[in-house]
This record gives structure tokens, C-alpha cells and sequence, in this order.
């Protein structure tokens, strides 16, 4: 018997859904339907584009508006890379037409959409998941069962991280992600979601008690994000920081400190280019004798068989492969809208403390 298949539309013709239609192509369990656009000529511009670098048989439809797409009844799911100000009206409508969504992010401008998103979804009986796709990496399940033995890294005390890219000239211009209309969330939902996401998983979805944030550098008007930093407190005494900016070179990393050792990841975000994804562990030790002082490296390499760049096992078409198993398998899995709508709370906190300058904010639970 074949292998049940999940079928697709995308609503939108952002550039991040490239990834995704070579993501559907090698997920195995998952075929692309059709392709939305508000204007047709611009649908089958980009399915002709994607089918020059990435051919699929049959070809997707392109349709002329959102709603002919949510109309269709041979689509199972859509996924939504609309911008973050227009999303919640179009997941509405997704739900309302019984089609599982697999969401953006930032998922919302705020917790309230996307309170209201993850609702109508259950209400609807569909799926809801955001797009962070390093959720599911082979990565996570080794660094899970590092942090949980009790030795490597012990107790946890710190977590760090920075995900930042360095926009070209052209950015402020033209890039929706500086417009308050479209992205008003600016670096801290493009970016800083990745940074609360990876937080939250380490400490097991347990939201903090307390948040900081700093808007370092902004776009005017809407003073929306370019440059951001924020804290986290938790209420066993764990803490956390994070740094997300449009005007810093790239850099992913993630940092994981606690009473024995600690976990680093060079590229938690997005995998650098190789066969494999990986991440080092260290419990340094330091020796003092008479007038020697000796500090000693204890590094140790973990590493899962993942090739990155949109291969049939990377990242990406394990998103898709995991949605669309839950589709065609008839079980919804609540945690992934709950932990959407945690990552948003906990945004819309760090957000508000900095627009009143950085005083401490109680997370909602």
C-alpha cells in the first residue's frame, strides 16, 4: 500500500516558500496542489520559476486569489508565508474551510491573533504549526537527551543566543520586514522567534516569570525593530538573553551553560552546509599547583547524519514530512499551536518592556 499523501497549497508567493515547495517535493508524503497569489500572472510566474529549479509532475495550479485556493477540494493543508500584519485574517479563512495550517512566523502581531488563530484551528479540527523548521532536525533529540543525563551539562544556569544578519543598502527600502504595516515586529519576529523558540525548548516549554527587552535600533515610522536584546528570568533561577539585528553580521549560535558543563550549537537556526548537524560539549577544567595554573579543554563533538540545503532529509522536508504524516494520520497534535502561541507571549513581553524602557514585565501563563 501506498504511503497516504498529504496535499498542499501555498498561499503566497514569498521567497521562503521556495524552500518549502523543494521541501513538499522531497517530504515523500506530501504533494503541492496549487499556488495563490492575488495577482495570476505573479502565481504563475513563480511556478514557473520553482519548476525550472526544482520540477514537479503535475505541475501545481496557480490561482488568481486566496479564496479559489481555500475553495479547492483536493487541498489538505495550506502554508501561510503571507506578511505577519495580513496573516491572522487569512488563517481564519484557512481554518474556516477545514484546511490544516502550517503557519509563518512571527505567527501573529500579537499573542491575542495568534490566541485566535490557534483557536479557530481547534475549533475547526485542523492542525496548526508554525515554520520553525529547526524543531525538526534530528539535532534536537541528541542535544535533548545531553541536557537531561544529568552530567554533561548538569543543572541548567544560562542560556544565550544571537541570530543577526547584516542587510544590504536596499533593505530599509524595500524589504517588507521594515515596514510597520506588513512586518511591524520587525528583527524581533523574523529573527528573535527562533532565539525564544530555542529558549522555551530547552526549558521544556516552562514559560519565564519575567522578561526585559531593549530596542537598540529601530526603523522609523513604527519604530519597528532593526536591533533588539532581551532577557529572560525564570522561576527556578535559570536565565536567559538573547540578541537579534538586522544591522550585525550572520551569526546562529546558542549557547547552553550549566553546574558541570556546557552545550554550544554554531548554527541552531540554520544548518551550515555538510552531511551533518551537529554540536560540541565541554566540562573545562582548571588545576592550580604551586605556580602552575592550568586550564584544560574537555571538548567532545555530538553529531546526527542530516545533510543541510533543502535535501530530502534535511530540516525542512522533515517539517513537511511531520505535518503532513499528522494530517493524513487523522491525530492533531495541540502542543505545536501551544508552543506558537507561548513563543508570541513571551515575545509580546520582552517587546513591551522595551517600549517602556526596559522595566521588568510579568509573562501571562
Amino acid at each position: 500500500m501506498s504511503e497516504a499523501v498529504c496535499r498542499w497549497g501555498i498561499l503566497g508567493t514569498a521567497g521562503i516558500a521556495r524552500k518549502n515547495w523543494k521541501a513538499i517535493r522531497h517530504a515523500g508524503n506530501a504533494r503541492l496542489v496549487a499556488v495563490a497569489s492575488r495577482d495570476p500572472a505573479r502565481a504563475r510566474a513563480f511556478i514557473d520559476e520553482c519548476q525550472a529549479d526544482v520540477p514537479l509532475n503535475p505541475p501545481p495550479a496557480a490561482c488568481g486569489a486566496y479564496e479559489e485556493l481555500l475553495a479547492r477540494k483536493d487541498v489538505d493543508a495550506v502554508y501561510v508565508p503571507l506578511p505577519t500584519g495580513v496573516r491572522k485574517e487569512w488563517v481564519l479563512k484557512a481554518a474556516a474551510a477545514g484546511k490544516h495550517v502550517l503557519c509563518e512566523k512571527p505567527c501573529g502581531a500579537t499573542a491575542a491573533d495568534v490566541r485566535a488563530m490557534t483557536e479557530a484551528c481547534a475549533r475547526a479540527g485542523v492542525q496548526f504549526m508554525d515554520g520553525v523548521m529547526f524543531m525538526h532536525s534530528a539535532r534536537l533529540p541528541q542535544l535533548r537527551q545531553v541536557l537531561d543525563d544529568g552530567q554533561t551539562v548538569g543543572p541548567l544556569r544560562r542560556i544565550a543566543s544571537q541570530f543577526t544578519f547584516l542587510a544590504d543598502d536596499t533593505f530599509l527600502k524595500q524589504n517588507i520586514r521594515a515596514r510597520s504595516d506588513l512586518e511591524p515586529l520587525g528583527c524581533l519576529g523574523d529573527l528573535g522567534w527562533y532565539n525564544l523558540r530555542f529558549t522555551l525548548w530547552v526549558m521544556k516549554e516552562q514559560m519565564p516569570r519575567r522578561v526585559s527587552g531593549r530596542l537598540l535600533a529601530a526603523h522609523d515610522p513604527g519604530q519597528v525593530p532593526m536591533e533588539f536584546s532581551g532577557e529572560l528570568f525564570f522561576a527556578d533561577g535559570v536565565s536567559a538573553s538573547f540578541y537579534c539585528s538586522f544591522i550585525t553580521e550572520n551569526q546562529q549560535w546558542a549557547h547552553v551553560s550549566g553546574t558541570r558543563g556546557y552545550a554550544h550549537l554554531d548554527d541552531f537556526v540554520l544548518p551550515f552546509f555538510g552531511a551533518e548537524v551537529g554540536f560540541t560539549t565541554n566540562k573545562p577544567t582548571f588545576t592550580v599547583s604551586g605556580c602552575e595554573f592550568a586550564m584544560e579543554s574537555r571538548l567532545r563533538r555530538h553529531a546526527a547524519a542530516e545533510y543541510s540545503n533543502s535535501s530530502p532529509r534535511s530540516q525542512e522536508a522533515n517539517l513537511i514530512r511531520d505535518f503532513s504524516t499528522i494530517v493524513t494520520s487523522g491525530k492533531l497534535e495541540p502542543r505545536w499551536a501551544e508552543q506558537a502561541l507561548k513563543t508570541q507571549t513571551v515575545l509580546d513581553a520582552c517587546l513591551a518592556s522595551a517600549r517602556a524602557d526596559g522595566r521588568l514585565v510579568d509573562v501571562a501563563h
